[in-house]
């Protein structure tokens, strides 16, 4: 392949800049120099390795020989590194060594490949990303995935090179090794190994000129050496990359910082250098000073406190005003470059934009304004702006309540970020005006460089859509539980949903015209002929996708692309004519959709009618797609405004000038309608509650619905839109009012009424003859009212309640939010395919809806996190046979509270499962994840599985490595049981432990009990020093203040000194009878009192005495007797037995028991085979810890033996806890009591030896 045929588009597509083209020159200049054709080899390598380190390399990766390896690209700055790239340099003059087309199988590569096997192999190196045989003019460059799998995935091709290196061959001599085993097993690959090739001498002509147009000829050999491709590190535009510089400058402008919060990095308001200026401060400022806060009916959905209320009201306002600013950034790069760069469309700028007044004016008297409705001054200064229809620039409901862009105080400045970008303004001053900074900071950045093959001569870094994506997610912030899903990951899993979707679709349409059914997407390529492109386009167009948890968007943006890619996969992708893009190849690489053809990236040029043609064609199908196919929902409200920018920025991208005059692009459509801000776990109505007939009593029918929302898509006209919008949200109202009253609660309460207006007239007017008898008892008819009236109030109370809970929990009717997946009577037919990362939120912060997801939800459990319950949602809001795709965390696939969801899941036939444990899938969290994808059929098949396990992320060629990887697990093998993905050997060597005895939990002389919550451990967990103190202020105290260990403390065999002590408090325990205790407690109160409402502080609410301990430890009995302890979780694998009466914290756990001894039990807990038993039923942390969970310790089976027999077990431990006590090791006592345990649970050496190595 050339140079341009191996980037990825995506980075071909990026423009490089006009220094690192010239560096690129003049330093391939001096290397050509350089070389003389009968040099030695060892000065050829040098002048490589001084090139690449001068071009690219210069302390950032170290470049050396290595061994007998002329040169390697270390991963980083020194040789302690990994080895990333292997290059085999040879003198020009050696054309007998050197390999070319005609002669592949050369010394250079035999000796590239017994390099390759030297790292693989005695470095156990997984990242060798290249190969290279060059003799500096020819280069050939071996991606190492092709020799991972032609050489060291072939065991006797590495059986012989292992028996060549340990001597066991004639000699070790390398020529051995290159004659007799390299040369004959090359010789016999059928396979092609492809190789990216390039002669430098071929380049010569533009590399010796000043026409800068030919240095265009040098871009694609210029990233082809760089360690973007070489070492394939993350560029500018990588979608799953951020660029660091520009998110932290951008958030100090706006006032925000990221900080880590626990596990994860959360953005908050800056509470260090907090600058007065900043976006944030000053709308902070206006909202105070225009007292809006009160302008807003329901101030508790912004926060609990005032100062939360105008932070998360200030961030909605900036983030609406940064979107617009973005947006408009990218739009002037799109103007600018499809005017050649001419800087007259530059209008974003601290020239233009003076204030914060004209940005207003910008916003919405010209960007929301047609061209014809804007005034002559207007018109005159921004004559280059089109119109785009946008409602992006329609004054938000928030705005409206509260402030607009121009109450923003002009006068206020920022200080200049210490790396800030702006290094020319630093040096003259400290700070600017907060809307000049912000316009020159974006200034400094390029966002009109993504196009086609060009270099950017001015040089700025690149910013993009992409890149944008990320960083709204990133400032929307991860403390709704929400990550930024990688692009290589939406990627796979939209192409593999969409596909299924696609077939089934087609299939649909197939079994109506008695046509042919298909069985994959490649079958279906042999088979569309059979339908014209019209009703192909028909079938994909009515596809309906919904992302559940939306987010910034980034999954209906990769569906977005797919669909694209499939159309013209398909060969159904047309013009508005019906004429084919068939010569035009269409990709998704680094999540963008690439369009090339023979003379490379396609690049929009509206004086060209084919490029014309193109564009429009591109444009129209994503309008098509958007408007019709995606939808999404979100509780964040900033989330929601987030997606629709995406998606417009998606169409502005393509954006196209009309013809004839080529003056205005086309309009963008209202897609904001498609995404939708609510809960979409918490839903009022069923998706089966029948709407034909509420609809038959309502002045609107369903059709008239869908049809004002269709209406709404395409309006341009600002009035037009509003009123549409009213009438939509006039019909949904209508819906909801005739639906609730077929609620049972209200009808109970309308029965109750009118029994007790019918007992109890007001104003003595009786209308019928009472039951009760004048002359009766006046206390008893007083007593008969009175509980009328309060049953009457309790109804009330129960409709008024769950009006609330629905109300503040912004409930999303599912039912008919989304006509389009209504039928004409409203029956709600279902999305084709759900796609989504659901967030993870544990379940401690779901108290408040608990009872709801409890009642509604199958898969709930009391300790689920609220991840569990959107499959369940995703399933319910699918059509039969519909397709979900999600990126989980896998937690749920060993723990006691996924069974329901596992048996949930099974019950389905899956298709797909990729389980990553403990890889860093997301930045800055390392979450143990799958991706699985199945369908809502009860017909089940045999699911393909591949694994991740404890490695780099697999971004570079992850639907390589899973083709590679995949295995078949058998339909039946996934159920409700714990989800194990080892090999067949393990799950029934599992099964056959499990087979010998009891688990603990059916035995009942055994109890498992958790640790001491405290609720506030500040307070009650102290020192030894303190505990001293306290007794001896009172002796009385010694009662209540225990030892105690930590799950820290814990050890194999043994556990360390705490120098901990516990205050018991438990419940009941007279305070009084301890005063000093109480008033050493009393300083903590604030922090120790119950929570009531919405107090800041406090434990949870609970009926316990602010002094006493948080949970109610009956069994604290159990504490004083001799046990078994271990933490809840640990690096190492190891439980104690503690004879000293330590109380634990709530982060350990301990076991007693009454008949089985406690030595025995403890020799079988930390067995090797219990640790076995634990991979295949428990739960590790995303960082490889131990989670040792009471319910997964509890299913351990003991094999209850005689006490005779025990007692080898225990005399071992008795052995070990002596010499832990003197700190020696105890390897060989540990072994014998594995190899006791392998006989006690009758293992065979075979299977031993299998543990072993696992081990």
């Amino acid at each position: 392949m050339n140079p341009k045929k191996s980037l990825n588009k995506a980075f071909l597509k990026q423009r490089p800049l006009r220094t690192e083209i010239d560096l690129f020159k003049s330093n391939l200049i001096r290397l050509l120099g350089k070389v003389d054709e009968i040099e030695r080899e060892e000065n050829q390598k040098n002048h490589i390795r001084d090139f690449l380190l001068d071009t690219y390399y210069k302390n950032i990766n170290e470049i050396n020989t290595k061994d007998s390896k002329d040169l390697v690209i270390h991963l980083g700055k020194t040789n302690k590194e990994k080895v990333g790239v292997i290059i085999e340099a040879k003198r020009p003059e050696n054309k007998i060594e050197m390999l070319s087309e005609n002669k592949p199988n050369s010394k250079a590569f035999q000796e590239l490949v017994l390099y390759y096997l030297r790292e693989r192999i005695e470095e156990n190196n997984i990242d060798i990303k290249y190969l290279i045989a060059t003799n500096i003019y020819e280069w050939y460059m071996f991606e190492a995935s092709y020799f991972e799998k032609l050489f060291f995935r072939n065991k006797t091709f590495v059986k012989q090179y292992e028996e060549w290196r340990d001597g066991q061959k004639v000699t070790t001599d390398t020529n051995l090794f290159y004659n007799s085993i390299a040369k004959p097993f090359i010789d016999k690959i059928e396979d092609e190994v492809p190789c990216t090739y390039f002669d430098i001498r071929d380049y010569e002509e533009f590399l010796r000129n000043n026409n800068y147009e030919d240095d265009k000829n040098l871009i694609a050999l210029q990233k082809l050496l760089s360690p973007f491709f070489l070492l394939k590190v993350p560029f500018a535009n990588d979608s799953n990359s951020l660029n660091e510089n520009f998110y932290k400058e951008l958030l100090h402008i706006v006032g925000l910082e990221e900080v880590k919060d626990g596990s994860k990095n959360v953005i908050r308001r800056k509470e260090k250098d907090k600058q007065a200026g900043s976006l944030i401060e000053i709308t902070i400022s206006i909202l105070i000073t225009e007292d809006s806060l009160n302008k807003i009916k329901d101030k508790t959905v912004y926060g609990e406190t005032k100062d939360e209320q105008l932070f998360n009201i200030a961030l909605e306002l900036c983030l609406i005003w940064i979107n617009r600013i973005l947006f408009l950034k990218l739009l002037e790069g799109k103007l600018i470059t499809y005017h050649k760069g001419n800087k007259e469309y530059r209008f974003l700028n601290s020239e233009t934009l003076n204030d914060f007044d004209e940005l207003y004016k910008l916003f919405h008297q010209v960007l929301a304004k047609n061209t014809n409705d804007r005034t002559i001054n207007i018109k005159q200064k921004y004559a280059h702006i089109p119109y785009l229809n946008s409602s992006l620039f329609e004054f938000s409901e928030l705005e409206n309540l509260t402030i607009k862009i121009n109450s923003l105080d002009n006068s206020e400045t920022v200080n200049l970020i210490s790396n800030t970008v702006l290094k020319e303004e630093k040096r003259k001053i400290s700070k600017l005006p907060t809307l000049e900074y912000l316009l020159k900071f974006l200034d400094a950045y390029d966002f009109a460089s993504e196009g086609g093959e060009d270099i950017a001569e001015e040089n700025k870094s690149i910013i993009n859509a992409s890149v944008l994506g990320k960083v709204f997610e990133k400032i929307n912030g991860y403390k709704d539980g929400s990550i930024f899903t990688p692009g290589f990951i939406t990627m796979y899993m939209s192409r593999q949903s969409l596909q299924l979707a696609v077939v089934q679709k087609f299939n649909e349409y197939f079994k109506s015209k008695k046509i042919t059914e298909v069985n994959t997407f490649d079958e279906l390529y042999n088979h569309i002929e059979k339908i014209d492109i019209k009703t192909s386009n028909e079938i994909i167009n009515s596809l309906k996708i919904c992302d559940p948890a939306v987010g910034s968007g980034h999954f209906l943006v990769s569906v977005l692309n797919e669909l694209i890619v499939i159309k013209s996969e398909l060969g159904i992708l047309v013009d508005k004519n019906g004429k084919r893009l068939k010569d035009y190849e269409i990709v998704v690489e680094n999540d963008e959709l690439i369009i090339s053809d023979e003379n490379g990236i396609f690049e929009y040029n509206f004086q060209n009618k084919e490029s014309q043609r193109i564009q429009e064609t591109i444009f129209n199908e994503r309008k098509t797609i958007i408007e019709n196919c995606l939808f999404g929902v979100d509780i964040n409200p900033n989330s929601v405004k987030i997606c629709q920018l995406r998606l417009w920025i998606e169409l502005l991208k393509s954006s196209y000038y009309k013809t004839p005059d080529f003056t205005e692009l086309e309009t963008l459509p209202n897609i904001d309608i498609n995404i939708k801000c609510g809960n979409s776990l918490i839903s009022r109505f069923a998706l089966d509650i029948d709407l034909k007939q509420i609809a038959k009593s309502s002045k609107w029918t369903i059709f008239s619905y869908q049809n004002a929302v269709e209406a709404y898509k395409n309006s341009t006209n600002k009035q037009a839109k509003q009123e549409l919008e009213k009438f939509i949200t006039d019909i949904k109202a209508n819906y909801i009012i005739a639906i609730q009253q077929h609620n049972p609660k209200l009808q109970k309460l309308y029965k109750l009424k009118r029994e007790y207006d019918y007992l109890f007239p007001e104003n003595g007017l009786f209308l019928h003859e009472p039951d009760i008898d004048y002359g009766g008892d006046k206390k008893k008819i007083e007593q008969s009212k009175q509980a009328k009236q309060a049953e009457l109030e309790r109804s009330e109370k129960a409709v008024n309640d769950e009006k609330v809970f629905y109300e503040r929990n912004n409930a999303f009717e599912w039912r008919f939010e989304f006509p389009e997946v209504l039928n004409n009577n409203g029956d709600f037919k279902g999305f084709d395919v759900v796609i989504s990362n659901p967030p993870y939120i544990e379940h401690k912060r779901l108290a408040h809806i608990s009872s709801f997801l409890k009642e509604k939800y199958k898969v709930y459990y009391s300790s689920a996190d609220i991840s569990s319950y959107f499959f369940e949602l995703g399933s319910n809001i699918l059509k039969e046979k519909g397709i979900i795709s999600y990126i989980n965390t896998n937690k749920f696939l060993k723990t006691e509270y996924g069974k329901p969801l596992r048996k949930f899941i099974s019950d389905n036939r899956i298709y797909n499962i990729v389980n990553f444990e403990q890889v860093p899938i997301f930045d800055m969290a390392l979450v143990s994840s799958l991706v699985i994808v199945f369908e809502k059929n009860s017909e089940k098949i045999n699911t393909k599985f591949c694994g991740f396990y404890k490695e780099p992320s697999p971004k570079e060629n992850f639907v390589f490595e899973i083709n590679k990887r995949f295995k078949i697990l058998n339909k039946d093998t996934l159920s409700s049981s714990a989800w194990s993905f080892s090999s067949s050997n393990f799950n029934g060597l599992a099964e056959k432990v499990f087979s010998k005895g009891r688990k603990i939990k059916e035995i009942e002389s055994i109890d498992i009990k958790r640790g001491v919550t405290t609720g506030f451990d500040p307070a009650f967990i102290i020192s030894k020093e303190k505990a001293k103190e306290l007794i001896k202020l009172d002796k009385k105290n010694k009662e209540v203040i225990k030892p105690l260990l930590k799950g820290a403390h814990i050890k194999k065999y043994f556990y360390l000194n705490s120098a901990l002590n516990l205050i018991f408090t438990r419940r009941g325990i007279n305070i009084e009878k301890l005063p000093t205790l109480k008033k050493y407690l009393n300083v903590f109160i604030d922090d120790l009192k119950p929570k009531k409402d919405k107090e800041p502080k406090g434990r949870k609410p609970g009926e316990y005495k602010w002094f006493e301990i948080q949970d109610n430890i009956a069994y604290y009995k159990n504490f004083e007797k001799e046990k078994i302890v271990w933490p809840l979780t640990a690096d190492k694998w190891g439980f104690a037995l503690d004879t000293k009466k330590n109380y634990l914290s709530s982060g350990g756990f301990f076991l007693v028991s009454e008949k089985i001894n406690l030595k025995y039990i403890l020799a079988l807990l930390n067995s090797n085979l219990m640790k076995f038993l634990f991979t295949q039923i428990g739960v590790m942390t995303a960082g490889g810890a131990y989670t040792l969970k009471k319910a997964t310790i509890e299913e351990f089976p003991i094999v209850e033996i005689s006490e005779k027999q025990q007692k080898p077990f225990i005399d071992l431990v008795d052995k070990i806890i002596a010499q832990k006590q003197l700190a020696k090791d105890t390897t060989k006592l540990e072994k014998q009591i594995d190899e006791l345990v392998y006989k006690l649970y009758e293992i065979t050496p075979e299977e031993q030896e299998l543990l072993e190595r696992e081990k």
